[in-house]
């Protein structure tokens, strides 16, 4: 399937586990990939090396979320390089587990860490990348974001009270960006179950085996799954804005 051919996008925390999958996606699909990343510089340049070929090469550049100058030096480096950007998958995020009832160890310092990259680094990348993201094309199509949420954002169960707090403000701004960008930028968010990446296969057996029992389809999203979302918002979903697509194997229904 090569029906994003010669289209640039550019995936932040490319390098992680749902990363890495939309990355091979999108390539396989025929785009050029930019992986922003912020601390995984090898990985990432390994993955970059590794995608498929594509119309125009692919690149890992240094862009972490939270540093807005960054952000506006990687947008930078896309209009010199490549001269346009078609897709935005923000896709960067962070977490720790903490019980949802002790409020004392949700602290400050990690409050301000989840809400600066899961909320202000998405809007951020947004922000840097909008004037690339509404440029004009030859053949009329629009630009695309694609934000990465979560179940936890209705189910308001997850890894910490503000996590999940932080996915449903990506919700919100999805829906609020659509309407202010359109018609130039469609902006959709992609709404995982727990996904079965690497570090969810080091978590406890059991605790994974429940969560897969919870849910109605009896397991866990894999990457490509969630991968599978993106492209088809890039490929099928033309006409689709500011919605929600959930890839949970329908676990707000248990």
């Amino acid at each position: 399937m090569t029906m994003l051919d010669g289209r640039v996008a550019v995936v932040t925390g490319g390098a992680g586990g749902i990363g890495e999958a939309i990355c091979l996606g999108l390539a396989r699909a025929g785009c050029a990939v930019v992986l922003g990343y912020n601390s995984s510089e090898g990985p990432a340049q390994a993955l970059a090396a590794q995608l498929p070929v594509a119309t125009l090469p692919h690149q890992a550049l240094k862009a972490p979320v939270t540093d807005s100058a960054a952000l506006a030096e990687l947008a930078d480096q896309v209009q010199r390089r490549y001269g346009r950007c078609d897709i935005l998958v923000n896709c960067a995020g962070t977490t720790r587990f903490v019980p949802h009832a002790d409020l004392d160890a949700l602290d400050d310092a990690l409050i301000d860490q989840i809400l600066s990259t899961n909320v202000r680094g998405p809007f951020a990348a947004i922000r840097a990348l909008r004037p690339l993201l509404a440029a004009p094309r030859a053949d009329g199509s629009t630009g695309l974001v694609v934000n990465i949420s979560s179940i936890a954002a209705v189910t308001a169960m997850g890894s910490n009270v503000m996590y999940c707090a932080s996915k449903a403000a990506v919700d919100n701004m999805t829906k609020s960006l659509a309407r202010a960008l359109a018609p130039q930028v469609r902006v959709l968010s992609v709404s995982p179950g727990l996904a079965d990446t690497e570090f969810v296969k080091s978590m406890d057996p059991g605790w994974r085996d429940e969560q897969a029992s919870r849910t109605p389809l009896q397991r866990l999203a894999q990457p490509e799954e969630v991968a599978a979302a993106v492209v088809a918002a890039a490929t099928h979903l033309t006409f689709t804005t500011g919605a929600v697509i959930p890839v949970d194997g329908g676990r707000p229904l248990a």
